[in-house]
C-alpha cells in the first residue's frame, strides 16, 4: 500500500521540477526584464544600478533614475534587436510606460525590448 502512495509523489515531484527548470541555453543570472529611465518626452536617460561584485551572478539589485520615470522594460530575446531610437517610437514608448512597465507592449508588431546588460 505504501509503494502505491510513494511512486506517484515521486513522480509527481520530478514532473513540477523539470517543468519549473529554466529552458535550455538560458542563464539563471540573465534576466527577462531590465529597468530603464524614461523622461517626459518619451527618451532614455541613465540608470544607476547597483550589481554584486561577482563574476558569476550578474543580477543587478537595485536601479534607481535620477532622471525621469523607473519602467520595466522586456530584455531582448536571440536574433531580436532593440527598436530604433526615433522620434515617433519615444512617443509610443512614453504613452506605453505610463503604467510602469513596457512587458508586452509592441511598436510596429515589434516588442519594446531593450539589449542585455554588458558584462
Amino acid at each position: 500500500m505504501r509503494r502505491i502512495i510513494v511512486v506517484p509523489a515521486v513522480v509527481a515531484a520530478a514532473l513540477l521540477s523539470a517543468a519549473a527548470a529554466p529552458p535550455p541555453g538560458s542563464s539563471p543570472y540573465s534576466p527577462a526584464t531590465r529597468v530603464i529611465c524614461i523622461d517626459v518626452g518619451g527618451q532614455t536617460r541613465p540608470v544607476l544600478c547597483r550589481a554584486p561584485a561577482s563574476r558569476l551572478d550578474g543580477r543587478e539589485d537595485i536601479c534607481l533614475c535620477p532622471v525621469g520615470r523607473r519602467v520595466m522594460a522586456p530584455v531582448c530575446g536571440p536574433g531580436e534587436r532593440a527598436q530604433p531610437e526615433t522620434r515617433a517610437f519615444e512617443r509610443a514608448r512614453r504613452s506605453a510606460s505610463r503604467d510602469g512597465s513596457l512587458v508586452g507592449d509592441l511598436y510596429n508588431g515589434r516588442p519594446m525590448c531593450v539589449a542585455p546588460r554588458i558584462r
